[in-house]
């Protein structure tokens, strides 16, 4: 059953995927600028400019640069970026592991908020807990990721001092890397046994996965909460209460499992998202992930590499999916019947 699960999910996603890559050839071709002259120089002239245009094949009609693209993809390559000089594979690979981190981080701290104030604010409606609960999703939801952000880099770093310097994932001067095993530095550095360097990446990571945890967080309590109350006002609940069941086994066992469902999607969907729109996070605080590699491309107009982000980002989407549907089997069995 799980490897049809699979299967049907991998199959029904490759028109999907076909359409994002005809789609990102197409808008990526219709980016402001030409990148022939951004990579000349202010100081080329047409000829120069011309040369530069043939060297990158943009003086092919479209047509043929979509075949060479697909040709190129075939043989596994994205292509070469046009501002690091890199393949393009190798710049997300190696970009990857900082945002997953991020994310990561960013979905632990809203799954840690989030659900319990959900649950107990589904158990005490108009309480001052529920006041909370709502008060939190209204602010999360209000003030975008990028205020958060400035807002506390002010605060915790220049007014207070609390925090490091928003400057990557770890600050080299006092810490060395440790050996890249996992990418994800607060992993890597325990496997290394490097608590100094450890605590150094935990510094980092703190305040932008809090700025964008409390973006992840509106949606997530949201859900749980709304999920909660359905369950609690359902048959089988009162009829636990009326077989004398205790709130607790009530909450937990009968309410909360069967809620759990519409909230591992919504996790699914916001990690999804996350993933792929960190980048002002990223930005403000000079962390080096795909976000901050996209925002370069495109700038830059670098076709490969604004192609190659969004291919993945489409791939990751899918294997998020994919994800979700197995948990979601083994959370109702019933899923698993009706797909």
């Amino acid at each position: 059953m799980i490897a049809f699960t699979v299967l049907r999910r991998i199959g029904g996603s490759i028109p999907s995927l076909i359409g994002v890559i005809v789609v990102t050839f197409l808008l990526s071709r219709a980016l402001p600028g030409d990148p022939a002259v951004y990579f000349a120089g202010p100081a080329a002239n047409a000829e120069s400019v011309q040369q530069v245009r043939e060297s990158l094949g943009l003086d092919k009609s479209w047509p043929e640069q979509f075949v060479r693209y697909i040709v190129d993809l075939a043989h596994g390559s994205l292509g070469n970026s046009l501002t690091t000089g890199q393949p393009v594979m190798s710049d997300l690979i190696q970009r990857l592991p900082a945002s997953i981190e991020l994310t990561l981080a960013a979905l632990i701290f809203a799954i840690v908020v989030a659900v319990p104030l959900g649950v107990l604010a589904a158990a005490r409606p108009d309480s001052a807990i529920d006041h909370l609960c709502r008060g939190l999703v209204t602010v999360g939801a209000a003030f975008p990721t990028f205020f958060i952000a400035l807002l506390f880099v002010y605060v915790f770093y220049y007014l207070l001092g609390w925090a490091p310097q928003p400057l990557g994932r770890l600050d080299e001067i006092y810490y060395s890397m440790p050996q890249q095993v996992t990418g994800l530095l607060t992993v890597d550095t325990l496997i290394a046994g490097d608590l100094d360097a450890f605590r150094g990446a935990l510094a980092q990571l703190i305040l932008p996965s809090i700025a964008l945890g409390l973006f992840a967080l509106a949606p997530i309590a949201r859900m749980t909460r709304a999920s909660m109350l359905a369950a609690l006002g359902s048959d089988f609940v009162r009829t636990a209460r009326a077989n004398g069941l205790s709130r607790r086994t009530i909450l937990f066992t009968y309410a909360f499992r069967n809620a759990l469902l519409g909230i591992v999607n919504t996790m699914g969907m916001v990690f999804s998202f996350l993933l792929g729109s960190n980048v002002l996070i990223e930005q403000v605080f000079g962390w080096p992930g795909i976000g901050s590699y996209a925002v370069s491309a495109v700038i830059a107009s670098d076709y490969a590499a604004v192609q190659g982000f969004i291919l993945m980002m489409a791939i990751a989407y899918v294997l998020l999916n994919l994800g979700v549907d197995l948990v979601a089997g083994l959370i109702d069995p019933r899923v698993r019947y009706e797909g």
